[in-house]
């Protein structure tokens, strides 16, 4: 069964006229019970991430000014980022899905994870915002488990229209994870070249997709699959990370590489193959980016659907 991390913490927390706010993901638990996916997930209660765990990858003085920045009221943590007065206890509580799902997978309890969380992460660095990010949700969780569960090999996939600059410079020298990227360039934040390739230990770990917009749907999905499956054949993961992103959908008003909704169940089911070839199946994905509300649910229903799909062969969810 598919676990499932949706709480109402992420839809009470608001961040007013910001992009990044609570109305972006307000119509997902009811579309998801709409085609019947919700009820076919385990929904498990987690707790926030621990301070220790989430220092493996952020700065002790940055948690810091993170919790007094929400404390006093919230402000601006950079141009781009938004904190709340309840920002603070809302990321731990991001975060802490993704370790939960982290934790009960590594164990053997399930295969499969959606955390559908909020806010995001991947343009987070250990000691700053950045991009609507607070905390690394995948960084830390895979940080988690080279450090706590010995394992050895992780792949991160990023498919938000944004490159993961954050998840980049976290394992740039870190032989343990690769990071995969395909990303819309030249693009905010501006980093991703196809040239950035890791460096000292971790040199040939860091995979940038970059592509253009106005690229055809086929191409993109072609590309997406030619260089995924040769960089999951060199990394050779125990466990894949999804940084889900679902602006490079064509309504989408911050990011659109003009993909369809359905174009996301061709890069699901490709992941799972890979996780079924290399990770015994272990699959955890992490919603990052995604701001036209009926273009994210359709979106990650169609994801959902085929997470569902890999677990129970003859059972049918939405495909379009």
């Amino acid at each position: 069964m598919t676990l499932l991390y949706a709480d109402s913490v992420f839809l009470h927390h608001e961040t007013g006229n910001h992009p990044e706010n609570a109305d972006r993901i307000r119509q997902l638990p009811e579309y998801l019970s709409k085609v019947g996916l919700w009820q076919q997930c385990q929904i498990p209660s987690w707790g926030p991430v621990s301070r220790g765990i989430l220092a493996l990858v952020h700065y002790p003085r940055y948690i810091d000014e993170i919790w007094a920045l929400a404390k006093s009221g919230g402000g601006d943590a950079d141009p781009d980022t938004v904190v709340s007065p309840s920002s603070y206890d809302v990321a731990l509580q991001a975060v802490g899905a993704v370790c939960d799902a982290t934790t009960r997978i590594l164990r053997g309890e399930e295969r499969q994870a959606l955390c559908l969380v909020r806010p995001p992460g991947h343009h987070a660095l250990p000691d700053r915002a950045m991009g609507f990010c607070i905390f690394n949700n995948v960084a830390v969780a895979a940080k988690m488990a080279v450090q706590l569960f010995d394992v050895d090999r992780v792949l991160i996939v990023d498919w938000d229209i944004h490159h993961g600059n954050g998840t980049q410079a976290i394992f740039w020298e870190d032989p343990h994870v690769g990071f995969y990227s395909i990303h819309r360039f030249p693009f905010y934040p501006g980093t991703g070249r196809e040239e950035e390739i890791g460096g000292g230990a971790g040199v040939g770990t860091t995979c940038n997709v970059p592509v253009s917009f106005g690229i055809s749907r086929q191409q993109y999905l072609d590309r997406f699959a030619s260089t995924l499956e040769k960089f999951a054949a060199k990394i050779r993961p125990q466990i894949i990370f999804v940084s889900a992103g679902f602006d490079s959908h064509r309504l989408d008003p911050v990011g659109n590489l003009g993909l369809e909704s359905e174009d996301f169940r061709p890069m699901t089911e490709l992941v799972l193959e890979l996780a079924d070839q290399y990770a015994d199946g272990r699959v955890i994905s992490v919603l990052e980016g995604g701001y036209h509300p009926q273009a994210l649910a359709e979106s990650v229903a169609i994801h959902l659907a085929a997470m569902l799909d890999r677990n129970s062969p003859h059972r049918q969810g939405p495909s379009s």
